[in-house]
């Protein structure tokens, strides 16, 4: 008996069928694509340009540039790892974009000290003492991760807040495996060391990117396809 159309929306779309439907232009599955992904290629883009405001415009043109070339996507790698490749591509040259004109930047221009921006976070709010101490250590671990040097901190959150493995990390990256445990083994020791200077070990779970967030980017790439009704 097939399923009934209700309970077809409610299970899992296929990644096979979502990209057919997608590259035909199709807005729900445009939408299902979106959500499902944007947590990591978020965090991937955030590791690279070290701000929220720079890594969600590199996720619109890294999801504007998937969609529009929907058909070169021949299934040969995941499609979450084609999306993270176009992903860094897009912060890589942001990132680089941003050098050029820091360059070409009066030398008398104050750049004052960094900044750390602040993450949305999606606790609760159902104990205010509890959630601002919980709000404290999670800033102190997005502060610890985006203090970390360019090269260590990319390394750090495909692997230890994405969870990707040595070999996966590699590849998304261009990097040798033993390069990448390097790398990793140096930022988790700066991670520890900063934060046990602080408060001492803390789970990390770190830089949302869900919710309103989600809806208003995924709203944005459909408006830019010429897809909202």
């Amino acid at each position: 008996m097939p399923a009934s159309p209700a309970l077809s929306r409610l299970q899992p779309q296929p990644e096979a069928d979502l990209v057919r439907r997608a590259a035909r232009r199709d807005a729900d599955a445009i939408r299902q694509i979106i959500k499902r992904h944007n947590q990591r290629l978020y965090r991937l883009a955030r590791a690279v340009v070290g701000s929220n405001a720079d890594a969600e415009d590199v996720l619109q043109e890294a999801y504007l540039r998937a969609f529009t070339s929907l058909d070169s996507f021949r299934g040969d790698s995941s499609l979450a790892t084609w999306l993270s490749r176009i992903t860094l591509n897009e912060a890589f040259a942001r990132l680089r974009s941003q050098k050029r004109l820091k360059r070409a930047a009066p030398a008398d221009v104050a750049t004052g000290q960094s900044q750390i921006i602040p993450f949305p976070t999606a606790i609760s709010g159902d104990d205010p003492e509890r959630t601002m101490a919980q709000r404290q250590l999670l800033h102190l671990v997005e502060q610890a991760t985006d203090d970390l040097p360019h090269a260590f901190r990319i390394v750090f959150v495909a692997r230890v807040i994405e969870g990707l493995s040595v070999e996966e990390t590699a590849t998304l990256l261009g990097l040798r495996p033993a390069t990448v445990r390097t790398r990793l083994h140096r930022a988790r020791k700066l991670v520890k060391d900063r934060l046990e200077a602080q408060v001492g070990p803390i789970l990390v779970d770190a830089f949302p990117f869900a919710g309103t967030r989600c809806e208003r980017l995924t709203e944005a790439v459909l408006a830019r396809l010429d897809l909202l009704k």
